[in-house]
């Protein structure tokens, strides 16, 4: 079976501008795949090529095992796109918005009251202009758009931006749930947590290079070698101790009763921290740093 999304040697160069260079990366059908990094790593470029909105200097792009500059009309249909730069018709009602973009995708808007329901939009809203809408009730159009026609594979850029926590948590159930619906997911963020609750891999860059993909937990046991778990005890009297789970987390753990019980009574607080996406991005970061420091000292 084809990928849901293939990209070889993805090339883009701006005059004054990090682009992207050799991005190769295959995204399984039914994965939840997160790409992550920072603002202006290459993320929006690369999916701006996916969707055939900017062509390539070098290298070429699939969706559904469809090239994407040939797809058209057709393979749009079967993607639901959420921009990072999301723009929504000011004068239209919510559901005015709702109805023209499913006229657009030629699609009928099947899982558009489940999205709105999942995700706790005020259905007297969409009666109201756009223009009215907070930033949060925005974005929760922006998402219901790309689901509502029940597309095979979704295309999120930033998809929680503005939403409060508890629509979040929402739209993450719905990203998880999206494997049992027949859906591929790639969402790019950089928020790295609400990645790790979702995807099954990921990939980062960073300057627009691919530096590392894999599982979420090949990545966790990686970290755990090189960025041990750390447990903190808190004493009565103020005093801090830290340890370093360098041999697992059941040997911290008992490392840490070890320690309570030399001092019976004088625990006040225990906080366990195992590294997560946070602490392997920015090893990667540092990484290219010193790469780069290295490069110029020669």
């Amino acid at each position: 079976m084809e990928h849901a999304i293939e990209t070889r040697d993805l090339t883009v160069r701006y005059p004054h501008d990090v682009g992207i260079e050799g991005i190769t990366l295959a995204v399984e059908r039914g994965e939840r795949f997160g790409f992550l990094g920072k603002n202006g790593a290459g993320k929006t470029t690369t999916i701006r090529v996916l969707l055939d909105l900017l062509r390539p200097d070098r290298g070429s792009a699939a969706l559904l095992g469809v090239d994407v500059r040939k797809g058209g009309r057709e393979l749009h249909r079967r993607v639901g796109y959420l921009p990072g730069d999301l723009a929504l018709p000011e004068r239209l009602t919510g559901a005015q918005a709702l109805d023209l973009f499913a006229a657009l995708q030629g699609v009928a808007p099947l899982r558009r009251d489940a999205v709105l329901d999942r995700l706790g939009f005020p259905r007297a809203a969409l009666t109201r202009p756009v223009r009215g809408y907070s930033t949060g009730m925005r974005q929760m159009i922006g998402i219901t758009i790309a689901m509502q026609h029940a597309p095979e594979l979704l295309i999120l850029d930033e998809p929680t931006s503005g939403l409060d926590p508890v629509v979040r948590d929402a739209f993450l159930e719905l990203v998880r749930d999206c494997p049992a619906q027949g859906q591929t997911v790639l969402l790019s963020s950089h928020v790295l947590d609400e990645v790790e609750r979702c995807a099954d891999r990921v990939a980062i860059v960073h300057r627009g290079r691919l530096r590392k993909i894999g599982r979420i937990d090949e990545l966790q046991s990686d970290l755990r070698r090189t960025s041990p778990p750390i447990a903190t005890l808190t004493w009565r009297d103020g005093s801090r101790t830290v340890l370093h789970g360098t041999e697992g987390p059941e040997a911290l753990l008992s490392a840490a009763h070890a320690a309570a019980a030399q001092r019976p009574g004088e625990l006040v607080d225990l906080d366990v921290r195992a590294p997560g996406l946070d602490a392997l991005f920015r090893a990667v970061v540092a990484e290219e740093a010193l790469g780069a420091a290295a490069e110029r000292a020669t």
